[in-house]
């Protein structure tokens, strides 16, 4: 390889430089040349629609790949969670490093836990995924909360919080880890109570199919169990035909012996917005060997979640 600079393509947000920059430092060390961080503002960036209405798929994604496919960039770094499910032939996902804490987390005033939060509370989110598990929790549990939809980055919704406008916010716990705000989380979210988006908390190294050196080297960011889980997860979010704004959460695991990782369990949940409808499903089996069946797992499920009617439940389907 060249000692000439590599060139990553980022958003602008803070988050994402800050996540682009962590994965600059690990390819710098892997090839040896340097990476400069290339800021592209994306659709999703400057819109200030809710992602439902926008269409959610691909809002901060397009950008990135267009200058991937121009060369302008070398390669990108995305949330997982924001990548469409379908894959461009002409780019490739060349590696899908180790995966940060996936939970959801709630930032509240008065260092509130969730369940502490008094009646009528206020909790802002711009999920669809997370109002509906939010609120089926509380009709399940005697709550009463409203749900809030918000837009804006992390300092932006928290700031809701500080000045009263909101009794909480609910955020991504490997977003505000990798900006140093973890401190400021009130409570952690349980996977039982509110099951993560497909590929929360990993991210997604993509450059062009051509590039074989690059895939290569990158290559050696690539966390295999990462990779199969949130390859199961995308799975089933595919087979539901969801976009990524759709209510769906789905986590993959690794159920390990001792030391031995021998089993994977994949959950899945679609639900209304309000709560009142919810289909939740889980399977367990051996650990997938190969990006097939890791797919399969995914389809699987989420065949069983429509023959229970998921389909009737995600209203962002067609957008």
């Amino acid at each position: 390889m060249t000692d000439k600079a590599l060139r990553l393509g980022t958003r602008r947000s803070r988050l994402a430089m800050a996540q682009s920059g962590q994965v600059a430092d690990a390819v710098s060390q892997v090839t040896g040349r340097p990476v400069e961080l290339v800021e592209i503002t994306t659709f999703g960036d400057v819109s200030r629609a809710h992602l439902s209405q926008i269409g959610g798929t691909g809002v901060f994604v397009t950008a990135l790949r267009d200058a991937l496919t121009r060369g302008e960039v070398d390669f990108a770094v995305h949330s997982l969670k924001d990548l469409p499910t379908a894959q461009p032939e002409d780019l490739v996902l060349a590696a899908v490093p180790v995966r940060e804490d996936p939970r959801d987390v709630i930032v509240a005033r008065d260092a509130l836990k969730f369940t502490d939060l008094p009646r009528g509370a206020r909790i802002g989110t711009g999920s669809s995924r997370r109002m509906a598990q939010l609120n089926a929790y509380a009709r399940a549990h005697g709550l009463d909360i409203e749900t809030v939809p918000i837009r804006g980055n992390v300092d932006t919704r928290i700031r809701y919080v500080h000045d009263g406008e909101l009794d909480a916010v609910v955020l991504a716990a490997a977003g505000l880890s990798r900006i140093g705000r973890i401190d400021e989380v009130t409570d952690f979210l349980s996977i039982d109570t509110v099951l993560p988006a497909p590929g929360q908390g990993a991210l997604a190294i993509e450059c062009a199919a051509g590039d074989a050196e690059l895939i290569a080297a990158l290559g050696a960011l690539d966390d295999p169990f990462t990779r199969v889980a949130v390859t199961a997860e995308r799975s089933l979010l595919a087979a539901l035909e969801a976009g990524c704004s759709a209510p769906v959460g789905a986590l993959a695991d690794l159920l390990a012996d001792g030391q031995i990782v021998n089993e994977m369990r994949l959950r899945g949940v679609v639900g209304t917005t309000d709560g009142s409808r919810m289909v939740q499903l889980s399977t367990t089996g051996p650990v997938p060997e190969t990006h097939d069946r890791a797919m399969a797992l995914g389809r699987e499920l989420a065949a069983e979640m429509l023959a229970r009617g998921a389909a009737g439940l995600m209203g962002e389907r067609a957008q």
